[in-house]
C-alpha cells in the first residue's frame, strides 16, 4: 500500500547511533532507536519519507550553548567508560554519537529551512534536552535540540522559535539556554515533582525572556484530553501570540501510558494528535517548518509505534482530536490557566 503523501518530510535515522552504550542496567540503551528503526521498516509509510545523512557537529556549533571548556571535557572521554552522574555514563563511542546527534539535528533543520522538506523527525541518541551549558546530566550530552535552534537564529533563517517540550521531565537545559531570549518561546509540560525538579510555574523567563518560558507541571496521571486540551487552549493562544516561524519540539515518549519512567498515560493516538495540532500552526505561521528531537520514552512498543504515528501525521495524515466540548479540566489545569493568563492577558 503507497502511503498519501501530502507534506516532504525527511528522517535523521543512522545504525551509529546504537554505539553510544552506556551500560546493559540502563534505561538509554541502543534498543530504544532499534524498536523505532524496526517499526519504520516494516510500516505502509516505509520509504514514504526522505532520509536525512547526519554528520558530526563541529566544536564551534556545540559552543552555540555548551562552553568550550565543558565541550573539551566530553571530548576527553572518547575510549573510555566515565561516570558523569548518576544516571549519565559514556562508554568508548559517546562522545563521537553524540556529536553525531546535533550534526544530524542540524542537517535536518537545514533541510527543513532550504526547503528541501517541510518538516522531519530527527531519529537520534543520546538524548540533548536536560544538558546544561558546562553540566552533562539525566542521559544527556550534548543539548541537541536548543544547539539547533541556535544554529537557525544564527544562519537567520528564523527569528522567532517556538520549542515544545513534552517529555515526562521537564527540559531544565533548554529552558536555561533561552531564559533571557526573546527569539525563543519555551512550552514545556511535565510530570512534577520529578526529575530534575526544575520547570515550576514561576519560572517564566528574566530580562528580554520575561513570559517566554511556559511551563505546565502536572502531577502523574494526566491523559490524552488533558494534554489536547492544554495544547489547544494553552499553546495554541500563546503561540498565536508570539507568531513563530519555526517550530522545535522536544519529543520525549516517557509520558506514554505504560513507560516506566513516568507517570503519564498518553496514548499512541495521543501523541500523533499533539503533532497534528503543532503541524497546524507551523502551517499557519511556519511555512509548515517543523522538526522533531528525540528525548527520553523507555518502552519499547510504544516509543516504536508512537514514532510511527507522529511520521504519518507529518507526512499528512489526517487525524480527528478528541471532543473538548463535555471536557472538565481539573482543579490543578486551572489553576495553570489562570497563572498563565494574567501573564498573557488572552
Amino acid at each position: 500500500m503507497q502511503f498519501p503523501l501530502l507534506l516532504k518530510t525527511g528522517i535523521v535515522k543512522d545504525e551509529r547511533y546504537f554505539n553510544h552504550q552506556p551500560g546493559e542496567w540502563h534505561p538509554e540503551s541502543p534498543e530504544r532507536l532499534k524498536a523505532i528503526y524496526r517499526q519504520l521498516e516494516m510500516s505502509e509509510i516505509s520509504g514514504a519519507y526522505q532520509q536525512i545523512a547526519p554528520r558530526f557537529a563541529l566544536e564551534e556549533e556545540v559552543c552555540f550553548i555548551h562552553t568550550s571548556a565543558y565541550v573539551h571535557s566530553i571530548a576527553a572521554t572518547a575510549g573510555m567508560e566515565v561516570t558523569l552522574d548518576a544516571d549519565t555514563v559514556t562508554s568508548p563511542l559517546s562522545y563521537e554519537t553524540a556529536c553525531l546527534a546535533v550534526g544530524g539535528s542540524l542537517n535536518l533543520i537545514k533541510a527543513i529551512c532550504q526547503g528541501e522538506i517541510d518538516n522531519g523527525f530527527a531519529l537520534i541518541r543520546p538524548p540533548g534536552h536536560h544538558a546544561e551549558k558546562d553540566r552533562a546530566m539525566g542521559f544527556c550530552f550534548f543539548n541537541n535540540i536548543a544547539i539547533t535552534a541556535a544554529y537557525a537564529l544564527t544562519e537567520k533563517w528564523a527569528k522567532k522559535i517556538l520549542i515544545v517540550d513534552w517529555d515526562v521531565h521537564h527540559g531544565n537545559g533548554t529552558q536555561h539556554a533561552f531564559y533571557s531570549s526573546a527569539d525563543v518561546l519555551y512550552f514545556s509540560i511535565h510530570q512534577y515533582p520529578h526529575y530534575p525538579m526544575t520547570g515550576q510555574l514561576e519560572e517564566t523567563g528574566e530580562g528580554k525572556g520575561k513570559g517566554l518560558t511556559v511551563n505546565v507541571p502536572l502531577q502523574a496521571g494526566y491523559g490524552d484530553q488533558d494534554y489536547i486540551y492544554i495544547f489547544s487552549e494553552l499553546l495554541l493562544p500563546i503561540a498565536s501570540q508570539f507568531k513563530p516561524d519555526l517550530i522545535l519540539v522536544s519529543a520525549g515518549f516517557d509520558p506514554y501510558v505504560d513507560d516506566p519512567l513516568g507517570g503519564m498515560r498518553i496514548t499512541v493516538s495521543g501523541f500523533a494528535a499533539l503533532a497534528f495540532i503543532l503541524r497546524e500552526l507551523a502551517a499557519k505561521f511556519c511555512n509548515h517548518r517543523l522538526g522533531l528531537f528525540l528525548e527520553g520514552g523507555y518502552h519499547l512498543e510504544g516509543i516504536a509505534r508512537a514514532v510511527e504515528a507522529i511520521i504519518k501525521v507529518l507526512l499528512g495524515e489526517k487525524i480527528g482530536l478528541l471532543e473538548l466540548s463535555q471536557y472538565q479540566p481539573s482543579k490543578e489545569i486551572e489553576y495553570i490557566f489562570n497563572w498563565h493568563w494574567t501573564i498573557w492577558r488572552f
